[in-house]
């Protein structure tokens, strides 16, 4: 059987969407082998992508109108690419960062597993609209943050799970509210299994980012603050949602630092 962090560069280089979430899902957190000290060459390609979506800035996304199945569609095809960014932003930190306990490995491809659910349950909607994945321009932004902090495990884990992805803690109700007062039942389905995940990736954000800061003698607190700085992440912006981070683990402290 293959050993687990090397398995996961196998779908963090496949080019198409849908082979990606298929293989990710396929892989096992529980029986594979883990070598947490074994140092990995870093192979070409990463990460696979298909020809389709353009990836564009961010400032050129816009969606039209929540009445037509089209403006519908493209904003479930932009929740569908930020799924796909966090398969490979999962993947990536298994292979890519070596020395940590076994769980943490097993907790990331269990993270990936369940983001390339998320893929195809979104993915298969946009089909039942006569559309597919690709269909739309799409923005590198999650990517770019892979980039920068991917020589830093802290970093990494800091900016990533706890700060871009548990943004979408903060924008699913809204989202959620939307595409279901447009009459999009299907997508609200898909989000509140989403949002109900995402607090356990957020929630394993924040554990493994104390962890680390633990073993280095840091203040989590500060340490975020820096790291923000030094990294030029988003300023998260209110509206906040507070019980679904409270959940995830951030605690009084944290919010508190969140909301100044």
């Amino acid at each position: 059987m293959q050993e687990l962090r090397r398995a996961a560069l196998g779908p963090l280089l496949i080019d198409d969407a849908v082979a990606k979430a298929a293989a990710t899902r396929a892989l096992d957190e529980v029986a594979q082998p883990v070598e947490a000290d074994a140092g990995l060459d870093e192979p070409s390609g990463i990460p696979g992508r298909p020809a389709r979506p353009a990836l564009v800035p961010h400032v050129q996304l816009k969606h039209g109108s929540l009445a037509t199945v089209e403006g519908r569609a493209s904003l479930v095809h932009s929740i569908a690419h930020i799924e796909l960014n966090a398969i490979d932003l999962a993947l990536d930190i298994v292979w890519r960062f070596p020395g940590l306990p076994e769980a943490f490995y097993r907790d990331w491809v269990r993270i990936a597993k369940e983001e390339a659910l998320h893929f195809t349950l979104l993915r298969d909607h946009l089909v039942s609209m006569r559309l597919d994945y690709g269909s739309f321009n799409a923005h590198n932004a999650l990517w770019d943050m892979a980039e920068r902090t991917k020589g830093d495990i802290l970093a990494r884990i800091a900016l990533v799970p706890r700060t871009l992805e548990a943004r979408g803690l903060d924008a699913s109700p809204a989202v959620r509210k939307k595409l279901v007062g447009a009459g999009d039942h299907r997508a609200g389905e898909i989000l509140d299994v989403i949002l109900r995940d995402e607090i356990g990736h957020v929630a394993a954000g924040n554990r493994w980012y104390r962890w680390v800061c633990e073993q280095r003698g840091l203040d989590p607190i500060s340490t975020y603050a820096a790291l923000v700085k030094q990294y030029d992440a988003p300023r998260l912006r209110a509206p906040f949602n507070l019980e679904a981070r409270r959940a995830a683990g951030f605690d009084d402290a944290e919010l508190a630092a969140l909301q100044s």
